[in-house]
C-alpha cells in the first residue's frame, strides 16, 4: 500500500470533557497538517462533551472556574466567553461563572465545529457503547473489545475515562446495600427519588433529611439541588471543611515566589507560607498567592520524594483542595443562606454505624457519638485512587498498566502508559484524572486542555514522515513564497490584491484560503489583522491563535515573523516591541505588501502610531524597489505626502498610481485629502463623486469616501447636501461597525457643532448599530477617539466614563491620549466649557499618536472651537478660525468667523 495514502486510526475512549478536548485537538491538528486520520470516539453517552460533570441541568450548578479560564484552547483563553456571547449571553464577562450545562453544550459545539472543518481529512466515527478490554494485535496495533460484542482495531488508544469511581470503602457494609444509599449521585436518575419526594406541610419528618458524605464540590452542588424548606441537608467529612469561594472581584496576579526549588517539603512549605503572607499584606487576600503556584504545581509535585508526597497528603491535602478548588461566589452565597437557616449543617467526623428505621430511613452514628436520621445517604467523597472499570482492569491484569505513585491513577510518561517493566509498551495514552499520581493537579480544564493539545501533537508527530514531499511553493503577487498549495495561494493573492486596492471581498478571499488549507498561517494572520484593524467580521483571537499554531507547524521565517507582527499589533504592544518587530520585518522582507500596508496610516489601517510621516515616507521609499514599479508604493506615498502638506507631490503620485490602476483606493483616498486640505472643495466633491460611482464602485470603504464628499459639502456650507448624503450613504443600515463610528457618527457631530444640522441628530441610531464592545472597549486608540465623539454627541456621560475606564487599562496611546480626551468631552457634556477647552487644547499637539488622518483628527479641533465659543473665549476662537482659513478656503469657517462678536 502507498504509505502516503495510509490512514492512521486513533480510538478515544470516553467522550466527556477530556475525550472531547482530545478529539478537538486531533481533528484540528490533523487538518492543519493535512494528515489523514480516522478518529473513533467510544462512549455510551447520548451527547459528547458532557460526561458526568456537565450533564446536570440544574442552573444552580455552576463552574468552579470563571469563564475566562474554561476555553477549550490553552492559547485562546477567551474562546468560551466569546461562545457564550454568541449564544444568548452578550453581556457575559471572563470573570463570570457559567452553568455546567452550558459548558457541556460549548464542548459539544466546539467538537462539532472541529469535525465539520476537518471533513475530508479526518473521518470521525461515534460508537455509543463501552470499551471493556484492550490488547495488542500480532501486527503491533491495538484491539478494543466493546460491550456490544464488536471489536475494533486502532493504531493508538487514548483513555479519557475521567475520574475513577469512588470505592465506598468508608461506608459500613450494611449501609452500602441499603436502598437509601446512593453511591453514584451523577448517574442518570440517581437523585430522582430524593428530589421528587415532597417536603409536606410545615416541618417534615427526619426521614426527609439527607446526609452527604464528603464536603467537597460534589457535596456543594448536591446541597444546592436538595435544599428545600423543611429539609435538613447534613454534610460530613473528616475535616468538615467546605471549599473556599472565589473572590467577588478579580484579584491581582502575583509573580511566583522565590524558594520554590527548595529541596525538601519543609523548605517548600515555608516558601509557600511566606508567599501567602506577602499576598495578604499586599492585597488582603491569599488567592493571588495560591493562583501563582498553578504553573509550577506538577514540577513541585515531581520534586518531592514518595514519603514527602504522602506527608503532604496527610498534612495539607485537605487544606490544599479546599483552597485550590474553589466555588463560585454565587454558590457560596447560596450555601451561606442555607447554613444560616440551618437547612445545611456541616459535621466533622466519620460514620461508625447505620441502622435502618421502620420508616425506611437510616439512623446514622458518627465517630463523636452523635446520631443523625437521614432518608438518604449520598456518597460525595470524590474519585477513588485509581480506575477499576473492566477496560482498566484488563490493562492492569496484563501488566500493560500499573498503579501510579502512592496508588493514585496510573504510571505514565508524557501521558503514555508505562507497563510493569517501566517501559512504554502498548500505544495507550491517557490524560486528566488518571495522571493524578504523576502530576497531582490534573483534573481541571486548564490542565486537561494543555494535555490534550500535547497528546494530539505527540500522536500525530510520527505521521509527518508519511506525507508526500513538498512541491515548489506558490508565490504571492510580489514574488514571496507561500507555505500552502496552489488553490489556497490563489485565494490569498486575491485577498491581498483587494486589500491593496481597498476593494471589497478581501475578508472572503482570505477566509477561502484558510478553508482550502486550514494550516495556512498567513491566511489566518491576514484575517486577524482585518478583524482587528478594519472591523471585519472575524473572531480575531481565534484567527490569531490559529495563525500561531500554523506558524509553529508549517511556515517559513517570513511567515512566522508576520504572524508575530500581527500578534503584537492585536495585543497593543508599544514602540519598544510591536513597532520594532514590524520595522524589522519590513527591513528583512520589504516586498511584504500586507505588512507595509499595515505600517502606514491610510484608509485601511491605522498605521504605526509612534512613527512620524517622515519616517513612514522613508519606510515606503526604501521598500518601493522591491515592488519593481508596481503602483502600490506610490499610492501609499501619496497619502503620506499629503499628510506632510506636500500637496502637489501627493497629487502627482496619486495620479501616477491611478493611471496604472484606476481602482487604486489608496491613491483616490490620497487625492481626496489633497483636495480637502488645499480647499478645492467644489472640484474635490465632483471628482470624488464621479470616482465612487465609477472605478470606486467596488471599494470596501465606500462610506468613507462618501464621508469625504460630505466634508466638502460641510466646508461649502451646504447643510441640505450634507443631510441628503448622510441619509442616502452614511445612515445606519448602510454603514455599520467601526465605520459607523468613524464616518457616520463623526460627521453628525461636526455638522451639529458647526450649526449645519437642524433638528434631531440621529447619533443614537449610529451607536445602536455598533456593538457595545467596540464603543466601550475599543481595540485601538483611533476607534476609541471616534467612540468618544459619538458618545459625546449622544450626551452619554456613563458611556464616556466606561470608555475612559477601559482606556486607562489599555495600550499607552489610549492611556495617555484617550483618557484625557474622555475627561475633556465629559466636561463638555456637563457644560463645563472652560475646562473642556483647556483639555482639548492640550491634546492637539499629541493627537497624531492615535493614527488616522489630519482630516479625521480635525473633529477634535472643531470640538475645541465649539467649546471656546460656548465658554465666551471669542478671541481664542477667532485665532483658531483664522488658522483654519489660512489652511484652506471654507465658506462654513467664514460664516462662523463672521458670527463671532467683536
Amino acid at each position: 500500500m502507498n504509505q502516503a495514502r495510509e490512514r492512521h486510526t486513533v480510538a478515544v475512549v470516553g467522550a466527556g470533557a477530556a475525550g472531547t478536548l482530545t478529539a478537538v485537538q486531533l481533528c484540528e491538528t490533523a487538518t492543519r497538517r493535512r494528515t489523514p486520520l480516522d478518529l473513533l470516539l467510544v462512549d455510551p453517552a447520548p451527547e459528547a462533551g458532557r460526561g458526568g460533570a456537565y450533564a446536570t441541568t440544574d442552573p444552580r450548578h455552576r463552574l468552579n472556574v470563571p469563564a475566562g479560564g474554561m476555553s477549550c484552547y490553552p492559547d485562546d483563553p477567551g474562546h468560551f466567553t466569546r461562545w457564550l456571547c454568541r449564544h444568548g449571553e452578550p453581556t457575559v464577562r471572563g470573570t463570570d461563572f457559567a452553568t455546567r450545562y452550558r459548558y457541556g453544550a460549548y464542548l459539544a459545539d466546539t467538537l462539532a465545529q472541529a469535525i465539520v472543518q476537518a471533513h475530508g481529512t479526518v473521518t470521525v466515527h461515534r460508537l455509543r457503547t463501552r470499551a471493556e478490554a484492550c490488547a495488542a494485535t500480532p501486527d503491533g496495533r491495538l484491539e478494543l473489545r466493546l460491550a456490544d460484542g464488536r471489536d475494533l482495531t486502532a493504531d493508538s488508544v487514548v483513555l479519557a475515562t475521567g475520574p475513577a469511581a469512588t470505592t465506598h470503602a468508608w461506608a459500613p457494609p450494611r449501609l452500602r446495600t441499603s436502598e437509601r444509599f446512593i453511591g453514584s449521585p451523577w448517574a442518570p436518575g440517581a437523585l430522582d427519588r430524593p428530589l421528587a419526594e415532597p417536603a409536606g406541610p410545615g416541618r417534615t419528618a427526619p426521614g426527609d433529611d439527607v446526609l452527604l458524605v464528603g464536603t467537597g464540590l460534589t457535596a456543594v452542588d448536591l446541597a444546592l439541588s436538595l435544599d428545600r424548606p423543611g429539609r435538613t441537608v447534613h454534610a460530613l467529612s473528616r475535616t468538615g471543611l467546605l471549599p473556599q469561594p472565589h473572590a467577588l472581584d478579580p484579584v491581582p496576579a502575583m509573580a511566583s515566589p522565590d524558594g520554590l526549588d527548595a529541596p525538601t517539603l519543609s523548605g517548600l512549605r515555608r516558601a509557600v507560607y511566606r508567599h501567602i503572607g506577602r499576598a495578604l499584606r499586599a492585597h488582603g487576600d491569599w488567592r493571588p498567592a495560591l493562583d501563582s503556584l498553578r504553573p509550577h504545581t506538577a514540577r513541585l509535585w515531581r520534586s518531592l520524594t514518595p514519603e514527602e508526597r504522602a506527608a503532604f497528603l496527610r498534612g495539607e491535602g485537605a487544606l490544599w483542595n479546599t483552597h485550590r478548588h474553589r466555588m463560585s461566589p454565587t454558590t457560596a452565597e447560596s450555601l451561606d443562606r442555607a447554613r444560616t437557616a440551618r437547612r445545611l449543617r456541616v459535621h466533622t467526623g466519620r460514620i461508625t454505624d447505620a441502622v435502618p428505621r421502620p420508616d425506611g430511613s437510616e439512623l446514622i452514628t458518627l465517630s463523636d457519638g452523635r446520631r443523625l436520621t437521614a432518608g438518604w445517604v449520598i456518597d460525595c467523597t470524590g474519585p477513588g485512587p485509581r480506575p477499576e472499570d473492566p477496560l482498566w482492569a484488563s490493562l492492569f491484569d496484563t501488566g500493560a498498566a500499573v498503579p501510579g505513585p502512592l496508588g493514585l491513577g496510573v504510571t505514565t510518561r508524557d501521558g503514555r502508559l508505562l507497563d510493569a517493566e517501566g517501559g512504554a509498551g502498548l500505544a495507550v495514552f491517557t490524560l486528566g484524572a488518571p495522571r493524578r499520581g504523576e502530576l497531582w493537579e490534573t483534573t481541571a480544564i486548564p490542565e486537561i486542555r494543555v494535555q490534550a493539545a500535547e497528546l494530539a501533537a505527540q500522536l500525530l508527530a510520527p505521521l509527518a514522515a508519511r506525507r508526500r514531499p513538498a512541491r515548489r511553493r506558490p508565490l504571492d503577487t510580489h514574488g514571496l513564497p507561500l507555505s500552502t498549495h496552489a488553490e489556497a495561494a490563489a485565494a490569498h493573492r486575491t485577498g491581498l490584491e483587494r486589500v491593496l486596492k481597498v476593494r471589497a471581498g478581501a475578508e472572503d478571499a482570505f477566509a477561502r484560503a484558510v478553508a482550502l488549507d486550514p494550516g495556512f498561517a498567513l491566511g489566518h494572520a491576514a484575517l486577524a489583522l482585518l478583524g482587528h484593524e478594519c472591523g471585519a467580521d472575524v473572531d480575531v483571537p481565534r484567527a490569531l491563535a490559529e495563525a500561531r499554531r500554523c506558524a509553529r507547524e508549517r511556515a517559513d521565517e517570513r511567515e512566522r515573523s508576520f504572524v508575530d507582527v500581527v500578534s503584537r499589533r492585536v495585543h497593543g504592544e508599544g514602540p519598544d516591541t510591536g513597532t520594532r518587530a514590524l520595522l524589522g520585518h519590513l527591513a528583512a522582507h520589504p516586498a511584504d505588501a500586507l505588512a507595509l500596508a499595515a505600517a502606514v496610516p491610510t484608509i485601511a489601517f491605522s498605521g504605526v502610531n509612534d512613527l512620524d510621516t517622515t519616517y513612514a515616507s522613508d519606510l515606503v521609499e526604501r521598500s518601493a524597489p522591491a515592488y519593481d514599479g508596481h503602483w502600490f508604493p506610490a499610492s501609499l506615498l501619496a497619502f503620506l505626502r499629503q499628510d506632510q502638506g506636500r500637496y502637489d507631490e501627493a497629487g502627482e503620485l496619486a495620479g501616477r498610481a491611478l493611471a496604472a490602476e484606476p481602482a487604486a483606493g489608496h491613491a483616490a483616498h490620497a487625492l481626496a485629502h489633497v483636495h480637502y486640505e488645499s480647499g478645492a472643495h467644489e472640484f474635490g466633491r465632483d471628482w470624488l463623486d464621479a470616482w465612487v460611482s465609477g472605478h470606486g464602485r467596488g471599494a470596501v470603504h465606500r462610506a468613507h469616501f462618501s464621508w469625504h464628499i460630505a466634508l466638502h459639502e460641510l466646508a461649502l456650507d451646504d447643510p441640505a447636501a450634507v443631510r441628503r448624503r448622510w441619509f442616502a450613504q452614511l445612515a445606519p443600515g448602510r454603514v455599520t461597525g467601526v465605520r459607523a463610528l468613524v464616518d457616520s457618527g463623526s460627521l453628525l457631530w461636526r455638522a451639529r457643532i458647526s450649526d449645519s444640522w437642524r433638528g434631531r441628530v440621529p447619533v443614537a441610531d449610529v451607536l445602536d448599530s455598533v456593538a457595545r464592545e467596540i464603543v466601550e472597549r475599543p481595540a485601538t486608540a483611533f476607534t476609541a477617539l471616534h467612540a468618544a465623539v459619538a458618545l459625546t454627541a449622544a450626551g452619554d456621560l456613563a458611556g464616556l466614563r466606561r470608555l475612559r475606564h477601559h482606556a486607562a487599562g489599555a495600550d499607552p496611546v489610549q492611556r495617555e491620549v484617550v483618557v484625557p480626551l474622555c475627561e475633556a468631552l465629559a466636561a463638555l457634556v456637563e457644560e463645563r466649557f472652560h475646562e473642556a477647552a483647556r483639555g482639548l487644547d492640550a491634546l492637539l499637539p499629541v493627537l497624531g499618536r492615535v493614527g488616522g488622518s489630519a482630516a479625521q483628527r480635525e473633529v477634535v479641533e472643531e470640538t475645541l472651537l465649539y467649546a471656546l465659543v460656548a465658554a465666551g473665549r471669542c478671541e481664542a476662537a477667532r485665532r483658531l478660525l483664522d488658522t483654519r482659513l489660512d489652511r484652506g478656503r471654507a465658506p462654513r469657517d467664514r460664516r462662523l468667523l463672521a458670527a463671532l462678536p467683536d
